[in-house]
């Protein structure tokens, strides 16, 4: 019977995880599995993989085959890498011990990557985090600034120097303030020398009309 390491799709529409199985290569994707290996979960960053190694390569050494998708996952994990060791130790060409070391000090080495990946993920998540709130915060005071604006009064546009000389040069000075009053006096009486001569005019006939009354008394 050919058996296969292939992915089961498990998780609601969107979101979904899966599980590390060995089944019938004729079995249906998600229909019966012989055993189940491991999950993967592709929704965390990085991807959450939790897999049974020394299960996994004993199905590989009865001749399972993995999927191309399986095939990554187990590379991660080193179960390949474990697959491989075991058939050295099978031919002779390492220990027990000697293939176990190895492979102690490829997950070290793997477990220090993965660290530096996360804290690099969470620096940069910390720094997105910090940016965003850098631009509230200049959306937020550029508002208070426009709405503080909206609320003062207008101000007067503003006068050119030119016409502040202008209206210098227009404004009376306290000289022709004096001048315009010494003025005023003489234009009264200019007035009323105009009108003298027509007052004697009209006493004339007046003065004419009484004489005669004299004399005939």
């Amino acid at each position: 019977m050919p058996v296969r390491i292939r992915l089961q799709r498990h998780g609601k529409k969107g979101k979904p995880f899966y599980w590390i199985v060995a089944a019938d290569s004729r079995a249906k994707r998600d229909g019966k599995f012989l055993e189940k290996l491991g999950i993967y979960n592709p929704n965390t960053n990085p991807a959450t993989i939790d897999i049974n190694v020394d299960q996994s390569v004993q199905w590989l050494n009865n001749g399972a085959q993995p999927s191309d998708t399986a095939r990554r996952i187990l590379s991660y994990k080193g179960v390949l890498l474990k697959h491989h060791l075991m058939g050295g130790v099978r031919k002779g060409a390492l220990t027990e011990e000697e293939a176990e070391k190895k492979f102690q000090a490829w997950l070290d080495e793997k477990a220090k990557k993965v660290a530096d990946k996360e804290k690099n993920l969470s620096k940069a998540q910390e720094e997105a985090k910090k940016k965003a709130l850098e631009a509230e915060k200049e959306v937020a005071e550029k508002r208070a600034q426009a709405a503080a604006e909206a609320e003062l009064p207008e101000t007067p546009e503003a006068v050119s120097a030119e016409e502040e000389v202008a209206a210098v040069e227009a404004a009376p000075t306290p000289e022709d303030s004096v001048a315009q009053e010494a003025e005023a006096p003489a234009e009264e009486a200019a007035e009323a020398a105009e009108e003298t001569p027509e007052a004697a005019v009209e006493e004339a006939p007046a003065a004419e009309e009484t004489k005669p009354a004299e004399e005939k008394e």
